[in-house]
């Protein structure tokens, strides 16, 4: 950090320093980023279809994982935007830390059906659960939305930082994986949420239930079987 003497009141002034590095990191993102196909480009027959199809201009490619798209606007509030990227990122830690968890504890034995991991008594009474929880994600969440709302980054990252494999040194590329990851695992939750309500199986059950039985076992059969299922 540099500093200048100010000649009237014999101050000394911060000066604003490593503007230009700042500046090539956002264009260093912005390249990182625009490198990308845009969401109908990924099928030839909705391009097809829609050949004047335009891409929102809010949704330049500086963002990761930005594909332009969003029908309905939500994004056109730069502030809103932002808003809706950090909850998306959230709920997508939240999905992939969930689809491990569930699938790890069914293949190794530890719970075969995830969705009734409520209703075990692991010798810790739900009040003193609840007495833990609250005070412990209500600081975590204070810390990460304020430090949002102060500096759009989340509080917690920045308070604190874990990385021991130094992963994100290649930060831009390593956040285009992680919401590309993220976003299917958030599919692939409600799959399994919608899975163990209709078939009152985990994930891994289920598909070996399909493999064994490809057309007997599929989305098509689920759906018309629902009504047997869910009574």
């Amino acid at each position: 950090m540099s500093f200048a003497v100010s000649s009237f009141v014999g101050t000394r002034v911060v000066a604003k320093t490593n503007v230009r590095a700042s500046a090539s990191s956002r264009r260093a993102s912005v390249q990182v980023f625009a490198e990308r196909k845009l969401w109908y480009e990924f099928s030839f027959s909705i391009f097809f279809l829609l050949p004047n199809i335009k891409t929102p201009d809010y949704l330049d490619g500086t963002i990761a994982g930005d594909y332009g798209f969003d029908p309905l606007g939500l994004g056109s509030d730069p502030e809103r935007l932002k808003y809706y990227q950090e909850a998306e990122l959230m709920n997508a830690r939240w999905a992939m830390m969930a689809v491990a968890g569930i699938c790890t504890t069914e293949a190794l034995g530890i719970q075969s059906k995830w969705y009734m991991a409520g209703q075990e008594d692991y010798g810790f009474p739900i009040n003193a659960q609840l007495a833990v929880l609250f005070p412990t994600m209500g600081f975590l969440e204070t810390k990460r939305i304020t430090g949002w709302l102060a500096t759009g980054k989340s509080g917690i990252n920045e308070t604190f930082p874990f990385d021991p494999l130094g992963m994100g040194a290649d930060s831009d590329s390593m956040k285009l994986k992680e919401i590309k990851n993220g976003r299917a695992a958030m599919i692939a939750f409600v799959g399994i949420c919608v899975q163990a309500l209709v078939l009152r199986e985990g994930p891994l059950a289920a598909l070996q239930d399909h493999v064994a039985n490809p057309f007997g076992n599929n989305l098509a059969t689920n759906v018309m079987n629902l009504p047997i299922n869910l009574a």
